[in-house]
């Protein structure tokens, strides 16, 4: 899936969402992109129409750019399959269970994720898995 060409990585949402709606077998990643399609049916007709990925304007401020938000949601799903961070898994099952809600769950781990990405990118460093590890265990502490 990954590729340092945007619109080769745009695609594959593309991709995914065609192959679900004329039910063709699914990648793991597609499956992943459809998951969260699902759960965001604003963004559903984005990939119906099959515009161009040029259509979404970058610019256009937060939570404007669908293919961020589905790839956080990618992003999030992984770590939680994977448990790394390690402890993040944990915390995934922790804020679910305080909650009973996975998807609100998956959004406040993907606001962490972010803040920890931006970090590490205006740093030009990598991401400092424990200063996101710290965020996760404030979340619904009151301290969040």
């Amino acid at each position: 899936m990954w590729s340092a060409d945007r619109n080769t990585m745009r695609a594959v949402f593309y991709d995914a969402w065609r192959h679900f709606k004329e039910q063709a077998p699914l990648t793991g990643v597609e499956a992943l992109i459809v998951e969260a399609l699902i759960a965001h049916p604003e963004y559903q007709s984005l990939f119906d129409e099959g515009r161009p990925s040029d259509a979404v304007d970058p610019t256009a401020g937060p939570g404007s750019n669908p293919f961020l938000h589905l790839g956080l949601h990618i992003a999030i799903a992984e770590q939680i399959a994977t448990d790394r961070p390690p402890g993040v898994t944990h915390e995934w099952q922790r804020l679910q269970g305080l909650w009973q809600d996975a998807h609100r769950a998956r959004h406040a781990m993907m606001e962490c994720l972010e803040e920890t990405l931006w970090e590490a990118q205006n740093r030009g460093a990598v991401p400092d898995d424990s200063a996101y590890m710290e965020r996760l265990r404030t979340l619904g502490s009151g301290r969040s």
